[in-house]
């Protein structure tokens, strides 16, 4: 879509934003400071609109700059994440922000046997999707099957490898203290 065919229809867009909410020219003018003539002739098409008239409007009407510019997409939405190799697995970042939970999707070989326990700072939460995964957590061994999720202070000591193959998990792994929460609806009887 051209920018031209994007600020021809800002005008009927505008009018029609107006029109649905029951605002005369008058009070839209009120509202934004911007002089009723102005606000006719952007409707109209006849003027050029620009930042500084679509920024009080778009507050006025309480909708977002771009949808009330009808901007066209932007871009591919797909996120292309890359997977890491981290001593024998393979782990794929799903989430990219600093700070606060993380999430991993994690290919672990099976291990036999299990690495040395080890102990770090923070909170984690395994969803095993595929596969079986052994897990060793503070002197108990125990395996999970698809379907099942373990949570745990990382500070007690853990390790965790596949069981009879590799294993496809989730992880999400937090601060200390940040503990996951899971919802669900009870179930019916």
């Amino acid at each position: 879509m051209e920018t031209e065919d994007v600020l021809a229809g800002v005008g009927p867009r505008l009018r029609r934003l107006r029109q649905e909410r029951n605002v005369t020219l008058t009070a839209l003018a009120e509202a934004t400071g911007i002089s009723v003539s102005t606000l006719s002739r952007l409707e109209s098409g006849k003027r050029r609109p620009s930042l500084e008239l679509l920024l009080p409007l778009a507050q006025a009407h309480q909708v977002p700059l771009d949808e009330l510019v009808g901007a066209p997409a932007v871009g591919d939405p797909r996120i292309r994440p890359r997977p890491l190799r981290m001593h024998d697995m393979t782990v794929l970042p799903l989430t990219r922000r600093p700070g606060g939970v993380q999430a991993f999707k994690m290919f672990v070989p099976e291990r036999v046997p299990l690495p040395e326990p080890r102990t770090h700072e923070g909170y984690e939460w395994l969803y095993v999707l595929n596969g079986r995964m052994r897990l060793h957590l503070a002197g108990r061994e125990m395996v999970l099957e698809a379907g099942e999720a373990a949570e745990f202070d990382t500070r007690l000591p853990h390790s965790f490898g596949g069981e009879g193959g590799p294993v496809e998990v989730l992880s999400l792994f937090g601060p200390q203290g940040e503990r996951m929460h899971l919802r669900a609806r009870p179930r019916k009887s």
